[in-house]
Formats: structure tokens, sequence, C-alpha cells
């Protein structure tokens, strides 16, 4: 049975940010996808996992942060 890249402990990850401030974990043997951009070079999943919870706060994508924010100024 072979491991989930995406799942293993043991592995090495990047973190992976998009122009939506969206965050994903990446396995760093992986090439990064098209969209995306390396946040953190390859560490542990643990330390990766901190990094995503430390930097990704705010879940909602960066295009509805900025339509609720326009939507609050026009109220």
């Amino acid at each position: 049975m072979s491991t989930n890249p995406f799942e293993d402990p043991e592995g090495s990850y990047l973190v992976l940010v998009n122009d939506e401030g969206q965050h994903s974990l990446w396995p760093a043997f992986a090439e990064v996808p098209d969209g995306w951009r390396t946040a953190l070079e390859a560490t542990t999943r643990e330390a990766a996992l901190e990094y995503v919870n430390a930097h990704w706060t705010d879940m909602r994508p960066a295009s509805l942060v900025r339509a609720m924010e326009g939507a609050d100024a026009a109220a």
C-alpha cells in the first residue's frame, strides 16, 4: 500500500499561497502548480502546518474580502 504524499508525517513540504491568499501544503518533490507561489521552503509537515495556522487566519478568499470591504464603504 502506498502512502498519500499529502499526508505523509515523515514527508517534506512546501507551503504554497495563491492570489486569493489561500494556503496549501505541497509535497516538496512535486512541481509547484501554476497560480501558486512558495511561501515557505521545504520543511517538516508539522512546521508547515504551524506556518499555515499562523499566517492564514482569515479563510475568506482575498476577492471576497475586497468585495465585502467595498460593500461596507458603500453602506
